[in-house]
């Protein structure tokens, strides 16, 4: 297979079902109410090992002869497609090594261990995990499952869009996390097939934006990738053939920031009940950004594709949100360092409405006024316009105020 037609996804659709979870597309009221539009959610995080990733890898471990199911297979990738791979690998009985590069979450590499596959750590970047595995392959005679630039993957993921136009033919726009495009090929492929006037929506962290810059170079090209919360779409470069499918069926890109990343996880968590990593929340995001408000009042299906997220960071994630929607806030204030000081700014906070979190003081750095101190002061807010009420509330108190960034 040197491309995918959609008898190739429905076929891998036949092939795969006896193994994969047939998610369902419920409508979402909260965040249709959030975001205009008419909100249903692929809930492809529900597969056993909390990502779409299974489809594909267990398409291309299906596909493979009795000699190859015998070598094993070898792969690279920043977590789920591992964690896919060794999941059905470890049901088919077919050896499965993964090169993981070092920044992918714990919880991915510690279970594609306990899946029994052998994991590599290698380098900073997908691209050097995938290096690795090029090697590995020609070395040892491994055949290669490649994340998003493998047509029996492809296929696999283009699964997801035969389920969701089965489950809402009613649908309009379909909004696609993105990162090498193996799941924004299948998923557009089919849906194009199917339904010509759908529209495909494209997200990408704009830490690693490789798609918009290949769609505007007319071809797969390298780009720079930063730290990001959907780490899961750090790719440095699309697929060759992933992009070729896409390319002509995507209708608009969307780069997405880390606030707005962090606001989706957010959301999820209180609208929907629902813990998604940052590249599951991306497609949320996308609806976040003002850019997506043409989709307001559409049929729109968000593909939650996937729901593993390290718990080690998803606190600071959590209150990185509710930074970004004004209901944490930080600033710096000066008060007098004698009884009552602190009594006065935290009266003021309470009149505003607003409950302190956190109070912190530093004398030693906090001028040459030995008779007052720096005091940095955590607070719940309701918004951002609370924000603005109680800024206003200590300035006509008398206080200095020095907000803090999110991030500060």
């Amino acid at each position: 297979m040197n491309t995918v037609t959609l008898n190739d996804v429905r076929e891998a659709h036949q092939r795969i079902r006896s193994g994969i979870y047939r998610s369902p597309c419920p409508p979402s009221v909260p965040l249709s109410l959030l975001t205009g539009a008419q909100i249903w959610c692929k809930l492809d995080l529900l597969q056993r090992t909390g990502s779409f990733k299974e489809r594909g890898a267990r398409n291309a471990l299906l596909l493979l002869d009795d000699a190859q199911k015998k070598r094993g297979v070898v792969a690279a990738s920043a977590g789920n497609h591992a964690l896919g791979l060794a999941y059905h690998g470890k049901l088919l009985g077919i050896p499965v090594t993964v090169v993981m590069p070092r920044f992918a979450p714990l919880v991915k590499v510690a279970t594609c261990r306990r899946l029994g596959a052998t994991v590599i750590l290698e380098g900073e970047t997908f691209d050097d995990a995938r290096r690795l595995a090029v090697s590995i392959a020609d070395r040892e005679g491994l055949n290669r499952v490649h994340g998003f630039d493998d047509p029996r993957v492809i296929a696999g993921q283009g699964t997801m869009a035969l389920e969701i136009l089965e489950d809402v033919p009613e649908v309009e726009a379909i909004v696609v996390p993105t990162g090498g495009a193996g799941l924004l090929a299948g998923v557009a492929l089919v849906a194009k097939s199917l339904k010509p006037a759908i529209q495909i929506v494209a997200v990408e962290p704009a830490a690693a934006g490789s798609l918009s810059a290949s769609l505007a170079a007319g071809r797969p090209t390298q780009v720079a990738t930063g730290p990001t919360l959907a780490d899961g779409l750090a790719v440095g470069k699309v697929g060759d053939l992933s992009f070729a499918i896409a390319a002509p069926l995507v209708d608009r890109v969307v780069s997405v920031g880390e606030e707005t990343l962090s606001l989706a996880v957010l959301r999820l968590a209180e609208l929907e009940k629902t813990v998604v990593e940052g590249a599951g929340a991306a497609a949320l995001a996308a609806l976040l950004h003002d850019e997506s408000s043409e989709l307001k009042g559409r049929n729109v299906v968000l593909l939650l594709c996937g729901g593993n997220i390290d718990l080690t960071i998803l606190g600071r994630v959590i209150d990185h949100g509710l930074a970004a929607d004004g209901r944490l806030w930080r600033f710096t204030t000066q008060v007098s360092d004698r009884p009552g000081g602190i009594a006065k700014l935290t009266a003021c906070i309470a009149a505003a409405g607003a409950s302190v979190q956190e109070i912190t003081h530093d004398r030693t750095f906090s001028g040459p006024d030995v008779f007052s101190v720096s005091v940095k002061v955590t607070v719940e807010t309701a918004d951002r316009d609370h924000v603005i009420a109680l800024d206003q509330r200590l300035r006509a108190e008398g206080f200095s105020v020095s907000p803090s960034t999110a991030s500060g």
